[in-house]
Protein backbone atom coordinates (compact mmCIF):
# COMPACT_ATOMS: atom_id res chain seq x y z
CA UNK A 1 0.00 0.00 0.00
CA UNK A 2 1.09 3.53 -0.76
CA UNK A 3 -1.62 4.96 1.48
CA UNK A 4 -0.24 6.91 4.45
CA UNK A 5 -2.46 6.65 7.50
CA UNK A 6 -2.08 9.76 9.60
CA UNK A 7 -4.44 8.61 12.32
CA UNK A 8 -6.41 5.40 12.73
CA UNK A 9 -8.57 4.98 15.80
CA UNK A 10 -11.69 2.83 16.09
CA UNK A 11 -11.31 2.12 12.45
CA UNK A 12 -12.17 5.78 11.73
CA UNK A 13 -9.78 7.18 9.17
CA UNK A 14 -9.42 10.85 10.05
CA UNK A 15 -6.79 11.84 7.53
CA UNK A 16 -5.70 9.94 4.44
CA UNK A 17 -3.15 11.03 1.88
CA UNK A 18 -3.74 9.27 -1.39
CA UNK A 19 -0.73 9.33 -3.67
CA UNK A 20 -2.48 7.68 -6.61
CA UNK A 21 -5.05 10.48 -6.89
CA UNK A 22 -2.70 13.33 -5.92
CA UNK A 23 -5.43 14.52 -3.53
CA UNK A 24 -5.75 14.83 0.24
CA UNK A 25 -9.00 13.71 1.79
CA UNK A 26 -9.53 15.30 5.17
CA UNK A 27 -12.26 13.00 6.37
CA UNK A 28 -13.54 15.48 8.94
CA UNK A 29 -14.38 17.70 5.96
CA UNK A 30 -14.83 15.13 3.22
CA UNK A 31 -14.05 17.05 0.08
CA UNK A 32 -10.94 18.60 -1.38
CA UNK A 33 -12.94 21.75 -2.14
CA UNK A 34 -13.91 22.76 1.39
CA UNK A 35 -11.60 23.62 4.27
CA UNK A 36 -12.08 22.11 7.71
CA UNK A 37 -13.05 25.46 9.21
CA UNK A 38 -15.62 26.35 6.58
CA UNK A 39 -17.05 22.91 5.86
CA UNK A 40 -20.20 23.39 7.90
CA UNK A 41 -20.71 27.14 8.16
CA UNK A 42 -23.53 27.04 5.62
CA UNK A 43 -25.80 24.41 4.14
CA UNK A 44 -24.14 25.11 0.79
CA UNK A 45 -20.82 23.96 2.21
CA UNK A 46 -22.49 21.06 4.00
CA UNK A 47 -23.84 19.93 0.63
CA UNK A 48 -20.25 19.92 -0.60
CA UNK A 49 -19.25 17.77 2.37
CA UNK A 50 -22.05 15.32 1.55
CA UNK A 51 -20.90 15.25 -2.07
CA UNK A 52 -17.51 14.22 -0.73
CA UNK A 53 -19.12 11.01 0.54
CA UNK A 54 -20.75 10.44 -2.84
CA UNK A 55 -17.30 10.69 -4.41
CA UNK A 56 -15.74 8.30 -1.89
CA UNK A 57 -18.16 5.70 -3.24
CA UNK A 58 -16.05 5.43 -6.40
CA UNK A 59 -12.64 6.72 -5.29
CA UNK A 60 -9.44 4.78 -4.76
CA UNK A 61 -8.64 6.12 -1.29
CA UNK A 62 -6.34 3.30 -0.17
CA UNK A 63 -4.13 3.05 -3.30
CA UNK A 64 -4.97 -0.62 -3.83
CA UNK A 65 -5.77 -1.09 -7.47
CA UNK A 66 -8.86 -3.28 -7.10
CA UNK A 67 -10.48 -1.13 -4.42
CA UNK A 68 -12.23 1.63 -6.32
CA UNK A 69 -14.71 2.54 -3.62
CA UNK A 70 -17.84 0.43 -3.19
CA UNK A 71 -17.13 -1.55 -6.36
CA UNK A 72 -14.26 -3.25 -4.51
CA UNK A 73 -16.71 -4.72 -2.01
CA UNK A 74 -19.07 -5.71 -4.83
CA UNK A 75 -16.37 -7.73 -6.57
CA UNK A 76 -15.12 -9.35 -3.37
CA UNK A 77 -18.64 -10.48 -2.49
CA UNK A 78 -19.22 -12.21 -5.82
CA UNK A 79 -15.71 -13.62 -6.17
CA UNK A 80 -16.11 -15.31 -2.79
CA UNK A 81 -19.42 -16.84 -3.90
CA UNK A 82 -20.29 -19.64 -6.29
CA UNK A 83 -21.73 -17.92 -9.36
CA UNK A 84 -18.59 -16.13 -10.55
CA UNK A 85 -15.76 -18.33 -11.84
CA UNK A 86 -12.06 -17.83 -12.45
CA UNK A 87 -11.30 -19.70 -15.72
CA UNK A 88 -7.58 -19.61 -14.85
CA UNK A 89 -5.30 -17.94 -12.32
CA UNK A 90 -2.88 -16.23 -14.68
CA UNK A 91 -3.87 -12.88 -13.15
CA UNK A 92 -3.41 -12.47 -9.42
CA UNK A 93 -6.07 -9.85 -8.67
CA UNK A 94 -8.73 -11.38 -6.37
CA UNK A 95 -7.12 -14.83 -6.57
CA UNK A 96 -6.63 -15.24 -2.82
CA UNK A 97 -10.14 -13.97 -2.17
CA UNK A 98 -11.50 -16.53 -4.65
CA UNK A 99 -9.58 -19.13 -2.67
CA UNK A 100 -11.02 -17.94 0.68
CA UNK A 101 -7.59 -17.04 2.08
CA UNK A 102 -7.23 -13.30 2.52
CA UNK A 103 -10.36 -12.50 4.50
CA UNK A 104 -8.96 -14.77 7.23
CA UNK A 105 -5.65 -12.94 7.28
CA UNK A 106 -5.84 -9.92 9.64
CA UNK A 107 -3.02 -8.19 7.75
CA UNK A 108 -4.57 -8.54 4.29
CA UNK A 109 -5.88 -5.64 2.23
CA UNK A 110 -9.38 -7.11 1.90
CA UNK A 111 -10.06 -6.96 5.64
CA UNK A 112 -8.43 -3.53 5.97
CA UNK A 113 -10.46 -2.20 3.05
CA UNK A 114 -13.83 -3.69 3.99
CA UNK A 115 -13.42 -2.42 7.55
CA UNK A 116 -11.86 0.99 6.99
CA UNK A 117 -13.76 2.00 3.85
CA UNK A 118 -17.05 1.81 5.70
CA UNK A 119 -15.64 3.65 8.71
CA UNK A 120 -14.44 6.44 6.40
CA UNK A 121 -18.07 6.85 5.34
CA UNK A 122 -19.29 6.57 8.94
CA UNK A 123 -16.74 9.18 10.05
CA UNK A 124 -17.82 11.59 7.34
CA UNK A 125 -21.48 11.06 8.19
CA UNK A 126 -20.78 11.65 11.87
CA UNK A 127 -19.08 14.96 11.12
CA UNK A 128 -22.07 16.10 9.07
CA UNK A 129 -24.54 15.03 11.75
CA UNK A 130 -22.53 16.75 14.49
CA UNK A 131 -22.42 20.08 12.67
CA UNK A 132 -25.38 20.45 10.33
CA UNK A 133 -27.82 21.88 12.87
CA UNK A 134 -25.61 24.95 13.34
CA UNK A 135 -25.16 25.63 9.62
CA UNK A 136 -26.72 28.75 8.16
CA UNK A 137 -29.30 27.90 5.54
CA UNK A 138 -32.80 26.61 4.86
CA UNK A 139 -34.22 24.07 7.30
CA UNK A 140 -35.29 21.87 4.38
CA UNK A 141 -31.69 21.64 3.23
CA UNK A 142 -30.53 20.75 6.74
CA UNK A 143 -33.10 17.97 6.93
CA UNK A 144 -32.17 16.56 3.53
CA UNK A 145 -28.46 16.62 4.31
CA UNK A 146 -29.03 15.04 7.71
CA UNK A 147 -31.28 12.34 6.21
CA UNK A 148 -28.66 11.39 3.66
CA UNK A 149 -25.87 11.30 6.25
CA UNK A 150 -28.00 9.05 8.47
CA UNK A 151 -28.68 6.77 5.50
CA UNK A 152 -24.99 6.56 4.65
CA UNK A 153 -24.09 5.73 8.26
CA UNK A 154 -26.76 3.05 8.47
CA UNK A 155 -25.81 1.52 5.13
CA UNK A 156 -22.10 1.45 5.99
CA UNK A 157 -22.72 -0.25 9.34
CA UNK A 158 -25.04 -2.76 7.66
CA UNK A 159 -22.48 -3.58 4.98
CA UNK A 160 -19.66 -4.08 7.48
CA UNK A 161 -21.44 -5.92 10.30
CA UNK A 162 -22.47 -8.68 7.91
CA UNK A 163 -18.80 -9.37 7.23
CA UNK A 164 -17.18 -8.97 10.64
CA UNK A 165 -20.04 -10.24 12.80
CA UNK A 166 -21.96 -13.48 12.86
CA UNK A 167 -25.15 -13.66 10.79
CA UNK A 168 -28.24 -12.14 12.35
CA UNK A 169 -30.79 -14.72 13.52
CA UNK A 170 -34.33 -13.55 14.20
CA UNK A 171 -35.46 -14.41 17.72
CA UNK A 172 -31.93 -15.03 18.96
CA UNK A 173 -29.92 -12.75 21.23
CA UNK A 174 -27.41 -11.89 18.47
CA UNK A 175 -25.01 -11.14 21.30
CA UNK A 176 -21.85 -11.95 19.36
CA UNK A 177 -19.46 -9.11 18.65
CA UNK A 178 -20.00 -7.04 15.54
CA UNK A 179 -18.01 -3.82 15.11
CA UNK A 180 -17.51 -0.66 17.20
CA UNK A 181 -20.54 1.61 17.20
CA UNK A 182 -19.26 5.17 16.81
CA UNK A 183 -21.94 7.84 16.57
CA UNK A 184 -19.98 11.08 16.93
CA UNK A 185 -16.58 12.44 15.86
CA UNK A 186 -14.02 11.02 18.27
CA UNK A 187 -10.59 9.47 18.41
CA UNK A 188 -11.27 7.47 21.56
CA UNK A 189 -10.83 3.72 21.15
CA UNK A 190 -14.22 2.04 21.27
CA UNK A 191 -14.83 -1.67 21.88
CA UNK A 192 -16.94 -3.75 19.53
CA UNK A 193 -20.70 -3.70 20.01
CA UNK A 194 -22.94 -6.70 19.60
CA UNK A 195 -24.57 -7.62 16.32
CA UNK A 196 -27.95 -6.83 17.88
CA UNK A 197 -26.81 -3.35 18.89
CA UNK A 198 -25.49 -2.58 15.41
CA UNK A 199 -28.75 -3.61 13.73
CA UNK A 200 -30.75 -1.58 16.25
CA UNK A 201 -28.75 1.52 15.37
CA UNK A 202 -28.99 0.85 11.63
CA UNK A 203 -32.77 0.74 11.86
CA UNK A 204 -32.90 3.80 14.11
CA UNK A 205 -30.83 5.79 11.61
CA UNK A 206 -32.94 4.70 8.66
CA UNK A 207 -36.18 5.52 10.47
CA UNK A 208 -34.81 8.94 11.43
CA UNK A 209 -33.79 9.57 7.84
CA UNK A 210 -37.24 8.67 6.55
CA UNK A 211 -38.80 11.14 8.99
CA UNK A 212 -36.54 13.94 7.68
CA UNK A 213 -36.73 13.59 3.90
CA UNK A 214 -40.21 15.03 3.53
CA UNK A 215 -40.75 15.97 -0.12
CA UNK A 216 -37.04 16.26 -0.91
CA UNK A 217 -36.24 15.58 -4.56
CA UNK A 218 -32.65 14.50 -5.10
CA UNK A 219 -30.35 16.01 -7.72
CA UNK A 220 -29.32 12.71 -9.30
CA UNK A 221 -29.07 8.99 -8.65
CA UNK A 222 -25.87 9.24 -6.65
CA UNK A 223 -27.89 10.93 -3.89
CA UNK A 224 -30.39 9.39 -1.48
CA UNK A 225 -34.07 10.13 -1.10
CA UNK A 226 -36.83 8.38 0.80
CA UNK A 227 -37.19 5.65 -1.84
CA UNK A 228 -33.54 4.63 -1.64
CA UNK A 229 -33.61 4.68 2.15
CA UNK A 230 -36.67 2.42 2.03
CA UNK A 231 -34.80 0.12 -0.32
CA UNK A 232 -31.85 -0.10 2.09
CA UNK A 233 -34.20 -0.72 5.01
CA UNK A 234 -35.86 -3.50 2.97
CA UNK A 235 -32.43 -5.12 2.59
CA UNK A 236 -31.84 -4.84 6.32
CA UNK A 237 -35.25 -6.30 7.13
CA UNK A 238 -34.68 -9.23 4.77
CA UNK A 239 -31.34 -9.94 6.45
CA UNK A 240 -33.03 -9.82 9.86
CA UNK A 241 -35.78 -12.17 8.63
CA UNK A 242 -38.35 -9.42 9.22
CA UNK A 243 -40.18 -10.45 6.09
CA UNK A 244 -43.32 -8.35 6.49
CA UNK A 245 -41.26 -5.15 6.65
CA UNK A 246 -39.01 -6.26 3.79
CA UNK A 247 -41.98 -6.97 1.52
CA UNK A 248 -43.77 -3.70 2.28
CA UNK A 249 -40.75 -1.41 1.94
CA UNK A 250 -39.33 -3.00 -1.20
CA UNK A 251 -42.69 -2.55 -2.93
CA UNK A 252 -42.80 1.11 -1.89
CA UNK A 253 -39.18 1.73 -2.87
CA UNK A 254 -39.53 0.49 -6.46
CA UNK A 255 -42.84 2.17 -7.26
CA UNK A 256 -41.30 4.98 -9.35
CA UNK A 257 -38.79 2.77 -11.17
CA UNK A 258 -40.13 0.63 -14.05
CA UNK A 259 -38.17 -2.44 -15.09
CA UNK A 260 -35.72 -1.96 -17.92
CA UNK A 261 -36.39 -3.09 -21.48
CA UNK A 262 -34.81 -6.18 -23.03
CA UNK A 263 -32.58 -3.86 -25.07
CA UNK A 264 -31.34 -2.25 -21.88
CA UNK A 265 -30.61 -5.65 -20.35
CA UNK A 266 -28.18 -6.17 -23.20
CA UNK A 267 -26.92 -2.57 -23.13
CA UNK A 268 -23.77 -3.04 -21.05
CA UNK A 269 -24.92 -2.03 -17.54
CA UNK A 270 -22.93 1.19 -17.77
CA UNK A 271 -25.47 4.01 -17.76
CA UNK A 272 -27.19 5.27 -14.62
CA UNK A 273 -29.91 6.89 -16.74
CA UNK A 274 -31.35 3.40 -17.14
CA UNK A 275 -34.90 3.80 -15.85
CA UNK A 276 -34.61 0.80 -13.53
CA UNK A 277 -31.49 1.98 -11.72
CA UNK A 278 -32.37 3.48 -8.36
CA UNK A 279 -28.99 4.33 -6.84
CA UNK A 280 -25.65 4.47 -8.67
CA UNK A 281 -22.38 6.32 -9.12
CA UNK A 282 -21.95 8.27 -12.33
CA UNK A 283 -18.53 8.47 -13.97
CA UNK A 284 -17.40 11.15 -16.40
CA UNK A 285 -14.29 11.37 -18.55
CA UNK A 286 -12.42 13.83 -16.32
CA UNK A 287 -12.87 11.41 -13.40
CA UNK A 288 -11.36 8.44 -15.22
CA UNK A 289 -10.57 5.79 -12.65
CA UNK A 290 -8.28 3.64 -14.81
CA UNK A 291 -7.42 0.26 -13.34
CA UNK A 292 -9.35 0.60 -10.10
CA UNK A 293 -12.62 0.86 -12.00
CA UNK A 294 -15.27 -1.82 -11.60
CA UNK A 295 -15.19 -2.11 -15.38
CA UNK A 296 -11.44 -2.79 -15.38
CA UNK A 297 -12.27 -6.17 -13.84
CA UNK A 298 -15.85 -7.00 -14.75
CA UNK A 299 -16.34 -5.73 -18.31
CA UNK A 300 -15.68 -7.73 -21.46
CA UNK A 301 -14.00 -5.02 -23.48
CA UNK A 302 -11.70 -2.76 -21.44
CA UNK A 303 -8.04 -3.57 -22.06
CA UNK A 304 -6.79 -4.39 -18.58
CA UNK A 305 -4.62 -7.41 -17.82
CA UNK A 306 -7.36 -8.84 -15.60
CA UNK A 307 -9.87 -8.79 -18.44
CA UNK A 308 -7.51 -9.84 -21.22
CA UNK A 309 -6.12 -12.84 -19.32
CA UNK A 310 -8.61 -13.80 -16.61
CA UNK A 311 -12.11 -12.55 -17.40
CA UNK A 312 -14.78 -13.46 -14.85
CA UNK A 313 -17.22 -16.02 -16.21
CA UNK A 314 -20.51 -17.53 -15.01
CA UNK A 315 -20.95 -20.75 -13.03
CA UNK A 316 -22.14 -23.28 -15.60
CA UNK A 317 -24.61 -24.79 -13.13
CA UNK A 318 -26.38 -21.44 -12.84
CA UNK A 319 -26.27 -20.80 -16.59
CA UNK A 320 -28.05 -24.09 -17.21
CA UNK A 321 -30.94 -22.87 -15.07
CA UNK A 322 -31.67 -19.94 -17.41
CA UNK A 323 -34.52 -20.50 -19.86
CA UNK A 324 -33.57 -20.38 -23.54
CA UNK A 325 -36.16 -17.64 -24.11
CA UNK A 326 -34.80 -15.46 -21.31
CA UNK A 327 -33.02 -12.37 -22.67
CA UNK A 328 -30.44 -12.68 -19.89
CA UNK A 329 -29.14 -15.91 -21.37
CA UNK A 330 -27.65 -13.80 -24.15
CA UNK A 331 -25.27 -12.20 -21.64
CA UNK A 332 -23.07 -15.31 -21.42
CA UNK A 333 -21.45 -17.45 -24.11
CA UNK A 334 -21.48 -21.13 -23.06
CA UNK A 335 -19.29 -22.14 -26.02
CA UNK A 336 -16.43 -19.69 -25.66
CA UNK A 337 -16.35 -19.46 -29.45
CA UNK A 338 -19.18 -17.03 -30.27
CA UNK A 339 -17.17 -14.24 -31.89
CA UNK A 340 -20.21 -12.66 -33.55
CA UNK A 341 -22.14 -11.88 -30.36
CA UNK A 342 -19.14 -11.66 -28.04
CA UNK A 343 -16.55 -9.58 -29.95
CA UNK A 344 -13.29 -8.86 -28.16
CA UNK A 345 -11.23 -5.72 -28.85
CA UNK A 346 -7.99 -7.49 -29.78
CA UNK A 347 -6.41 -10.87 -30.38
CA UNK A 348 -4.66 -10.87 -27.00
CA UNK A 349 -8.00 -11.12 -25.16
CA UNK A 350 -8.59 -14.71 -24.10
CA UNK A 351 -11.96 -16.43 -24.52
CA UNK A 352 -13.52 -18.94 -22.17
CA UNK A 353 -16.76 -20.84 -21.89
CA UNK A 354 -19.50 -18.86 -20.12
CA UNK A 355 -17.76 -15.60 -20.94
CA UNK A 356 -19.79 -12.60 -19.76
CA UNK A 357 -20.76 -9.46 -21.65
CA UNK A 358 -23.12 -8.14 -18.99
CA UNK A 359 -20.77 -5.23 -18.26
CA UNK A 360 -19.23 -3.24 -21.13
CA UNK A 361 -17.46 0.09 -21.38
CA UNK A 362 -18.82 2.45 -24.01
CA UNK A 363 -15.29 3.54 -25.00
CA UNK A 364 -12.67 0.78 -24.95
CA UNK A 365 -9.94 3.34 -24.30
CA UNK A 366 -11.54 4.36 -20.99
CA UNK A 367 -12.47 2.25 -17.97
CA UNK A 368 -15.50 4.43 -17.35
CA UNK A 369 -18.92 3.01 -16.61
CA UNK A 370 -21.62 3.92 -14.13
CA UNK A 371 -21.86 1.50 -11.21
CA UNK A 372 -25.29 0.24 -10.03
CA UNK A 373 -25.88 -0.09 -6.29
CA UNK A 374 -29.65 -0.64 -6.31
CA UNK A 375 -32.13 -1.55 -9.03
CA UNK A 376 -35.89 -2.06 -9.13
CA UNK A 377 -35.35 -5.72 -10.02
CA UNK A 378 -33.73 -6.28 -6.63
CA UNK A 379 -36.78 -4.79 -4.93
CA UNK A 380 -39.09 -7.21 -6.79
CA UNK A 381 -36.86 -10.07 -5.68
CA UNK A 382 -36.82 -8.90 -2.06
CA UNK A 383 -40.60 -8.63 -2.05
CA UNK A 384 -41.08 -12.03 -3.67
CA UNK A 385 -38.64 -13.74 -1.31
CA UNK A 386 -40.09 -12.05 1.77
CA UNK A 387 -43.63 -13.05 0.80
CA UNK A 388 -42.60 -16.63 0.07
CA UNK A 389 -40.79 -16.95 3.39
CA UNK A 390 -44.04 -15.86 5.09
CA UNK A 391 -45.89 -18.66 3.31
CA UNK A 392 -47.73 -16.23 1.01
CA UNK A 393 -47.03 -18.32 -2.07
CA UNK A 394 -49.64 -16.88 -4.43
CA UNK A 395 -48.61 -13.30 -3.72
CA UNK A 396 -44.91 -14.20 -4.01
CA UNK A 397 -45.45 -15.98 -7.33
CA UNK A 398 -47.30 -12.95 -8.70
CA UNK A 399 -44.48 -10.55 -7.78
CA UNK A 400 -41.88 -12.92 -9.21
CA UNK A 401 -43.91 -13.16 -12.41
CA UNK A 402 -43.76 -9.40 -12.93
CA UNK A 403 -39.97 -9.50 -13.01
CA UNK A 404 -39.47 -12.84 -14.74
CA UNK A 405 -41.85 -12.17 -17.63
CA UNK A 406 -40.06 -8.88 -18.30
CA UNK A 407 -36.89 -10.92 -18.88
CA UNK A 408 -38.52 -13.96 -20.50
CA UNK A 409 -41.77 -13.41 -22.47
CA UNK A 410 -42.40 -17.18 -22.36
CA UNK A 411 -42.28 -17.32 -18.57
CA UNK A 412 -45.49 -18.59 -16.98
CA UNK A 413 -46.80 -17.92 -13.49
CA UNK A 414 -45.06 -20.27 -11.08
CA UNK A 415 -47.08 -23.02 -9.45
CA UNK A 416 -44.29 -23.83 -7.01
CA UNK A 417 -44.97 -23.56 -3.31
CA UNK A 418 -42.93 -23.61 -0.12
CA UNK A 419 -39.24 -24.36 -0.45
CA UNK A 420 -39.53 -24.99 -4.19
CA UNK A 421 -40.86 -21.45 -4.73
CA UNK A 422 -38.17 -19.96 -2.51
CA UNK A 423 -35.55 -21.85 -4.52
CA UNK A 424 -37.01 -20.51 -7.78
CA UNK A 425 -36.92 -16.95 -6.43
CA UNK A 426 -33.34 -17.35 -5.24
CA UNK A 427 -32.32 -18.72 -8.66
CA UNK A 428 -33.89 -15.69 -10.32
CA UNK A 429 -32.01 -13.49 -7.86
CA UNK A 430 -28.70 -15.16 -8.70
CA UNK A 431 -29.24 -14.69 -12.43
CA UNK A 432 -30.52 -11.13 -12.22
CA UNK A 433 -27.92 -9.76 -9.80
CA UNK A 434 -24.90 -11.66 -11.11
CA UNK A 435 -21.76 -9.57 -10.72
CA UNK A 436 -23.46 -6.82 -8.69
CA UNK A 437 -22.05 -7.77 -5.31
CA UNK A 438 -24.73 -9.76 -3.50
CA UNK A 439 -23.76 -13.43 -3.48
CA UNK A 440 -21.58 -13.77 -0.36
CA UNK A 441 -24.06 -11.67 1.60
CA UNK A 442 -26.95 -13.82 0.35
CA UNK A 443 -25.27 -17.09 1.24
CA UNK A 444 -24.45 -15.86 4.73
CA UNK A 445 -27.84 -14.30 5.50
CA UNK A 446 -29.73 -17.43 4.34
CA UNK A 447 -27.34 -19.73 6.20
CA UNK A 448 -26.55 -21.53 2.94
CA UNK A 449 -23.31 -23.42 2.24
CA UNK A 450 -20.89 -22.44 -0.47
CA UNK A 451 -21.21 -25.09 -3.19
CA UNK A 452 -19.04 -24.69 -6.27
CA UNK A 453 -19.24 -28.35 -7.27
CA UNK A 454 -20.66 -29.88 -10.43
CA UNK A 455 -19.65 -27.15 -12.87
CA UNK A 456 -16.75 -25.15 -14.22
CA UNK A 457 -15.00 -24.22 -10.96
CA UNK A 458 -11.55 -25.83 -10.83
CA UNK A 459 -10.33 -27.41 -7.61
CA UNK A 460 -6.87 -26.24 -8.61
CA UNK A 461 -7.84 -22.62 -9.21
CA UNK A 462 -9.96 -22.47 -6.03
CA UNK A 463 -7.12 -24.04 -4.00
CA UNK A 464 -9.54 -26.82 -3.16
CA UNK A 465 -12.25 -24.51 -1.79
CA UNK A 466 -15.28 -25.88 -3.60
CA UNK A 467 -17.49 -26.22 -0.53
CA UNK A 468 -17.78 -24.34 2.76
CA UNK A 469 -20.45 -25.57 5.19
CA UNK A 470 -22.77 -23.28 7.12
CA UNK A 471 -21.50 -22.09 10.50
CA UNK A 472 -17.90 -22.57 9.36
CA UNK A 473 -15.62 -20.06 11.06
CA UNK A 474 -14.57 -18.77 7.63
CA UNK A 475 -17.91 -17.01 7.10
CA UNK A 476 -16.65 -14.30 9.47
CA UNK A 477 -13.97 -11.83 8.34
CA UNK A 478 -11.12 -11.16 10.73
CA UNK A 479 -10.70 -7.66 12.18
CA UNK A 480 -7.70 -5.80 10.68
CA UNK A 481 -4.62 -6.21 12.84
CA UNK A 482 -3.95 -2.46 12.47
CA UNK A 483 -7.25 -1.77 14.24
CA UNK A 484 -6.38 -4.04 17.14
CA UNK A 485 -2.91 -2.52 17.43
CA UNK A 486 -4.06 1.09 17.17
CA UNK A 487 -6.78 0.58 19.77
CA UNK A 488 -4.27 -1.07 22.14
CA UNK A 489 -6.42 -4.16 22.26
CA UNK A 490 -9.70 -2.38 23.05
CA UNK A 491 -10.98 -3.84 19.79
CA UNK A 492 -10.59 -7.63 20.00
CA UNK A 493 -10.13 -10.17 17.24
CA UNK A 494 -12.66 -12.70 15.94
CA UNK A 495 -11.98 -16.41 16.58
CA UNK A 496 -9.16 -17.70 14.39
Amino acid sequence: MNTILKKVALGLLMLVSVSACKEDYLETAPTDQVSTVDAFKTTKNAWAALNGIHRIMYSQIFSVQAQGGQSGNMMYMDIMGDDLVFPNVSNSWFRSEYQWINHRNPSSSIVFYNYTFYYVIIGNANMILANIDNAAGPEADKNAIKAQALTYRAWAYFQAVQLFGERFVAGAANAGLGIPLVLEPTTEATPRNTVAEIYAQVNADLDAALSLFGTYGRLNKSHFDADITRGIKARVALTQQDYATAAALSKQARAKFPLMSEADVLGGFNNYNNREWMWASHMVADQTNYFYSFFAYMSINYSSTAIRSTPKVMFSVLYDKISDTDVRKQLWDPTGTNTADFPLPASNFQRFKYHSKKFRVADVSLSIGDVPYMRAAEMYLIEAEALARQGKDLEAADVLYQLAVARDPEYTLSTNTGEALIEEIMTQRRIELWGEGFRFYDLKRTNSPLDRTGGNHSATFTNGVLEVPVNDIRWQFLIPQAEINNSNGVVVQNPQ
